[in-house]
């Protein structure tokens, strides 16, 4: 080959790897190599600006470049790509907050401001980690997280730390390899001087399916001695939608809301059907925990079944687990049962040995084989008595007073409430369709119609207004107000410091009519059967007056969960009973013949 041919083919090479090496630049920095600043203040809710803050800018020579903002809050980064960087704010105690630049945020001088706004974050939770299959020694290297929020590791004491939180609500979730994972939901009122500990012990022994003598300790309390489930209106108004709340309970493997009652079902996925037949240890389960008296020992549960009959009955029973005891275990009331039948039955279990006792009560189905086995168990009522209940009835005993179908047995019987603030509004609503959500929403929210127990003696109620829950009267001739058309209860503990209540409420007008009013009262019951008629000491309705046996008539059109402070406040003192568990009742009357159909709106419910 020439020289000169040599030459010119080096110079064609040349001139294509220059164009390469062009073509990847200009691919890497649109900007054709121009450089920029990235620049902003950092400021907190008020305005204020945040000194100290840790500002890094990604991508920076192929680095990650960090600079401190000053005490006026303002950052400044020099000499950055016009390209996709991320900005990241970090600093202890505050929200991480990250922001993305691209090469068109950057404005003609080659600047692009960045401003963000910090939320003060110094809440953490806390706490140390024991294991249980070490006599209680720290546990090591256990995962602790709260999801994006974050996830630390436990150190070779057992203690943890998620810091740089806000206070609110967190699922936080204990993991380990060979460990059951342990889950606990902390909500913003756990949260003191900003701290909330929750101390683990991991390892334990399952009692229930997934579920150890540490995670019982947190079972949701069964306050009432009856929980009615499904969507049919059987003898209405007792049993209906509108009334029935069992599927707000704490149930655990596969379950259905079905109109016939609250379903446990064998989980019988593809996966599901290698499972072993177990007759000892729930499939799927519904649990609480349950002080146990004279008054309520003998539980009844009204059920059928789906997919069963008598040759191939579903396997049910009932277990319970008293975490007093040296050894807690999952002790079987009476031997399994069986049944099959689309027709309901009344079932019984004695729970006398656990009088005077606090207990976990289990109500669960079992895989009675292996492989496509599908059963299903639909609980229509679980009911705590002295004597068995059977059929729509309801709860037998003395009542308090005629009418209310409230007995002194399950006025003493009623657990004290651990909760004192409750509210009316649905974080989701629905209807009669698809209310199963809304009604285990409730289980986060200490919703008014789970935490109180709604009894229908002749109304149904309005589950899903948006100005909060509300029981209501029917436009009728009779007239009562002695007997409520409807009420709520729960009890409660009172003494100095918790013993003023106070109720925000509403009522609605009624088409032209200009005045409205609803007749209600609030009644307290005390274990001896004493019933005493509470006055309110103040009331912000529009109107409200006394009228017979202890009712108060008011009229008050105004108040939304926007709008709180425009609810009608009836506040009670409840001091006389100091020292007293009082079970506490407000219920709705009519005390007018035909003005339609008269509501009490509960917003709220709070006592201090």
């Amino acid at each position: 080959m020439s020289t000169f041919l040599r030459i010119s083919t080096f110079v064609i090479l040349l001139a294509g790897f220059l164009v390469t090496v062009s073509s990847c630049t200009k691919d890497d920095d649109p900007a054709g190599g121009s450089l920029g600043t990235i620049t902003g203040n950092v400021t907190d809710a008020e305005g204020q600006p945040v000194p100290d803050v840790t500002v890094t800018v990604s991508g920076v020579n192929e680095q990650d470049v960090s600079v401190t903002t000053g005490s006026d809050g303002k950052y400044t980064f020099q000499n950055v790509s016009l390209k996709l960087h991320a900005v990241t704010f970090s600093k202890t105690g505050w929200l991480t907050v990250s922001k993305s630049v691209e090469a068109k945020d950057f404005d003609g001088s080659n600047i692009a401001t960045v401003n963000v706004t910090l939320v003060n974050a110094s809440a953490k939770i806390t706490g140390t980690l024991s294991d249980a299959k070490n006599g209680g020694a720290p546990l090591a290297d256990a995962t602790v997280s709260v999801g994006t929020a974050g996830t630390v590791q436990s150190g070779s004491d057992g203690t943890y730390a998620i810091e740089n939180l806000v206070a609110g609500n967190y699922t936080v979730t204990f993991t380990k390899a060979n460990y059951i994972t342990v889950t606990r939901q902390i909500t913003a009122a756990d949260f003191t001087g900003g701290v909330a500990t929750i101390n683990i012990t991991m390892g334990g022994q399952e009692l229930l399916r997934g579920l150890t003598a540490a995670d019982l300790v947190n079972a949701d309390k069964w306050y009432y001695n009856e929980y009615r489930g499904g969507r049919n209106a059987d003898a209405y108004p007792h049993w209906d939608w509108a009334c029935d709340y069992m599927s707000a309970l704490d149930f655990r493997g596969a379950w259905q809301e079905q109109n016939e009652g609250t379903t446990l079902q064998i989980r019988n996925n593809v996966e599901d059907r290698t499972n072993p037949a177990d007759l000892n240890v729930f499939d799927s389960f519904v649990f609480g925990s349950k002080i146990i008296t004279a008054d309520n020992k003998i539980m009844s549960i009204r059920l059928r079944t789906h997919n069963a009959d008598a040759a191939n009955p579903a396997y049910f029973g009932v277990q319970v687990i008293d975490l007093s005891a040296a050894q807690p275990a999952a002790v079987k009331i009476g031997d399994n049962k069986t049944y099959g039948s689309g027709d309901y039955a009344d079932f019984e279990f004695d729970l006398s040995d656990y009088v005077g006792k606090e207990v976990i009560v289990a109500i669960g189905i079992y895989r009675q084989a292996t492989g496509d086995y599908w059963k299903q168990l639909v609980l229509r009522a679980i009911r705590f008595a002295d004597r068995k209940v059977e059929n729509w009835d309801w709860l037998p005993g003395t009542e308090v007073v005629a009418g209310w179908k409230l007995s002194q047995e399950t006025a003493r019987s009623t657990m004290p409430h651990t909760k004192k603030s409750f509210t009316g509004i649905s974080t989701i609503s629905g209807n009669r369709d698809n209310y199963v959500d809304a009604y285990r929403s409730w289980r986060d929210n200490n919703h008014v119609a789970a935490e109180w127990h709604f009894v229908p003696l002749k109304k149904d109620p309005e589950v899903f207004p948006a100005e909060g829950y509300l029981i209501k009267t029917r436009s009728t001739s009779e007239v009562s107000t002695t007997v409520p058309e409807a009420y709520i209860y729960a009890k409660f503990a009172i003494a100095s410091g918790s013993n003023q209540l106070t109720l925000k409420t509403r009522n609605f007008q009624s088409g032209s009519a200009p005045d409205h009013y609803t007749y209600f009262k609030l009644t307290a019951i005390k274990d001896d059967g004493t019933v005493t008629h509470i006055e309110p000491a103040s009331n912000t309705a529009e109107n409200a007056n006394a009228e017979a046996d202890g009712c108060w008539k008011f009229r008050h059109y105004h108040g939304t969960k926007d709008e709180p402070e425009n609810y009608a406040s009836f506040v009670y003192d409840l001091s006389q009973f100091n020292g007293s568990n009082v079970l506490l009742a407000f219920g709705v009357y009519n005390g007018a013949a035909n003005t339609s159909e008269n509501k009490l709106t509960f917003y709220a419910i709070d006592l201090n």
